[in-house]
């Protein structure tokens, strides 16, 4: 194993840790239990979670995925990141937010006065229809998710630095201490990368900004794939880079080059799936973007849908349609296609097996000629194919 020195690090190409150590290489050409021939020899793990009984979110803190990227088969390991299918969770920080927290600044007057002055009626119900996660950060990572949503404000009744995650109201969470958290489990699977997403910011001053950068330098570090061209993981894992953040404010980014544009993504703002799914069709139809981006299938309320459904929540209105939504993630084909998909994020990860069907969809870029190469198995034989013709490996 030849040792690499990256930025300082000295580093072990293609299997290393932070530390140097070499690591094992987890979930490739390993047999499991009842694992075909094809999967012991494609490397291929079992994939998706239990789906939740009885209509009920269960915590689900499963590890089948926790490596999934390093167990790809070896002939994805130098797809671009844009041309994977990527599961990712929709408003990331909700499973933590604030029972006491303000209403956020970016809501209605109207809504912001009513949580002032009848704050034990207006505050539970805007708890029940903001909350869009029950497992927190290190427990989505282990479940497979890879790209994070990562809503950031500063408090008006903050303290000067404390910068927050916010839907409709605020976390309890530090943004500091998460990316710290984000950073500790990535150090521990030095094989896997995640792509974060820092958007929809409230209340950020230039000097918060620069602020927030230079923590997000501080925590990562060497872990940061500059902005350039999308790499691929055997790319990242010879920098010793895991982490893609992008950042929603243009200003900041041309300053920075640890720094990626804000990722596009598709947000139908619809109550239900049958609903929603033409919206996504509609948008693939008119192309993909050319990077990054992200196909959301989280639903949204509006007021009317509120009003008529006084009792219900989020989580009752979105796991109805989780069946219909993931017949249709299934369908979906990764790949550098104009209808092809990215990263598809999703509400309530662990609720059924959303992860596992969006990493799933890779296999079909093993089948399909539009990518550079692909591997078909059959009958216990694997054949190498290079766009569609058999060649060695």
């Amino acid at each position: 194993m030849a040792k690499r020195t990256i930025s300082g690090r000295q580093i072990l190409t293609p299997y290393h840790s932070n530390s140097g150590r070499p690591c094992q290489r987890k979930g490739h050409i390993q047999t499991r239990g009842n694992s075909s021939l094809a999967e012991a020899r494609t490397g291929w793990p079992p994939m998706g979670g239990q789906a939740s009984t009885g209509g009920s979110v269960q915590s689900l803190r499963c590890t089948t995925n926790t490596d999934w990227m390093s167990a790809l088969c070896p002939l994805l390991w130098d797809v671009p990141l844009h041309h994977l299918s990527i599961p990712g969770s929709h408003d990331t920080m909700t499973y933590c937010l604030n029972k006491k927290s303000p209403i956020s600044q970016t809501q209605s007057r109207l809504l912001q006065l009513l949580g002032k002055v009848l704050p034990c009626v207006t505050r539970p119900v805007v708890l029940r229809w903001s909350i869009t996660q029950v497992l927190d950060v290190t427990e989505q990572l282990d479940a497979g998710v890879r790209y994070l949503d990562l809503r950031i404000a500063h408090m008006l009744v903050g303290s000067e630095k404390n910068l927050h995650f916010v839907h409709m109201v605020y976390t309890t969470a530090l943004v500091e201490d998460t990316l710290t958290e984000i950073s500790e489990w990535l150090e521990k699977h030095p094989r896997e990368v995640v792509i974060l997403a820092c958007r929809n910011f409230e209340g950020m001053t230039e000097d918060l900004h620069e602020y927030l950068v230079a923590c997000i330098r501080n925590i990562f570090g060497d872990m940061l794939c500059p902005r350039g061209d999308l790499p691929t993981l055997n790319q990242l894992w010879s920098r010793g880079q895991q982490v893609i953040l992008s950042y929603e404010e243009e200003s900041v980014v041309s300053r920075h080059g640890e720094l990626w544009p804000g990722i596009p993504y598709w947000w139908g703002d619809q109550v239900n799936a049958q609903e929603l799914i033409p919206y996504l069709e509609c948008m693939k139809s008119c192309g993909r973007p050319g990077g990054l981006f992200v196909a959301g299938i989280n639903l949204t309320e509006n007021l009317a849908y509120v009003l008529g459904h006084p009792s219900q929540s989020l989580r009752k209105m979105t796991l109805p349609n989780l069946p219909y939504l993931s017949a249709w993630v299934r369908e979906q084909c990764p790949g550098p296609g104009a209808q092809c998909t990215n990263i598809i994020a999703g509400d309530f990860i662990g609720a059924d097996t959303f992860v596992g069907d969006v990493i799933r969809l890779n296999e079909k870029l093993l089948r399909c000629s539009r990518v550079p190469f692909a591997a078909h198995v059959e009958c216990g034989r694997e054949e190498w194919v290079w766009g569609g013709v058999p060649a060695s490996p």
